[in-house]
């Protein structure tokens, strides 16, 4: 029988990247979706042709509908499946309420929200059509409900997502699809330092519970459980991994 295949949004990198290798460890084919990180993209499909699995980078700007539809075309042009679809596309801007301007507001909602809404129905629509009971996983942020400075117009959109992920989970659940959503908080990625970051992780990890940072890898994991059969009986439900940070106990101590 074909392998299944995994459609992972922004993979190139980061908690994408650790998705995508999560689902090709898993003996998924996994379609790497990036927009401007080519070369991060193709170290991924590199990564997880090593595992024996068949892997694509397909390049789109999913902030807008010509790049969502230009995405799902060429996946149909090089998959003949799609069992499952992970929405980890994300912008993250930080300003000050006061300070933020229509032009941040539209970059972050464009993509962490509007770019995942018609993404999960393209890909619901491909699923629908050919009869899979597949899964959308949504990777939102403990933003959503943790509560910091200058994160208004991204926390409410990943507040947003987890919104959406209860009615997208109402509205497919007549077709077989199910829909659950991650909500990570601190994550280990290729941008942090973890020499140069090492005061602000160490200072941050003592306000974690668990002590420290997730990795991508972890989060990955956790998507391959919900998207597997053992996760049969869940949909429209969040998951928090954030090691705890968001426990009111702890709050009160930092």
């Amino acid at each position: 029988m074909d392998r299944k295949v995994a459609l992972v949004t922004g993979a190139g990198r980061g908690i994408g990247r650790g998705i995508a290798l999560a689902f090709a460890r898993a003996g998924y084919d996994v379609c790497v979706h990036y927009n401007q990180s080519a070369v991060m993209a193709e170290d991924t499909v590199r990564q997880i042709q090593e595992t024996g699995v068949h892997a694509e980078a397909l390049q789109a700007d999913i902030s807008v509908m010509e790049g969502i539809q230009a995405l799902f075309q060429q996946f149909s042009e090089r998959f003949d499946r799609l069992d499952i679809h992970v929405n980890n596309s994300g912008i993250t801007r930080m300003k000050p309420f006061l300070e933020t301007t229509p032009e941040l507001y539209d970059e972050v909602m464009n993509t962490d929200l509007k770019g995942l809404y018609f993404c999960s129905q393209h890909a619901a629509r491909l699923m629908v059509e050919r009869g899979t009971r597949g899964a959308i996983i949504n990777i939102s942020s403990n933003h959503s409900m943790g509560t910091w400075s200058n994160s208004t117009v991204y926390a409410a959109a990943k507040a947003a997502v987890n919104k959406l992920t209860m009615n997208m989970a109402l509205d497919l659940a007549v077709y077989g699809i199910r829909v659950t959503g991650i909500a990570p908080g601190y994550t280990m990625i290729e941008k942090v330092d973890p020499v140069k970051a090492k005061p602000y992780i160490e200072s941050v990890s003592s306000r974690i519970p668990m002590g420290r940072f997730a990795t991508p890898l972890e989060v990955g994991e956790a998507a391959v459980y919900l998207a597997s059969d053992n996760a049969g009986y869940i949909t429209g439900t969040t998951l928090y991994m954030d090691g705890g940070a968001l426990l009111p106990v702890w709050a009160e101590r930092s």
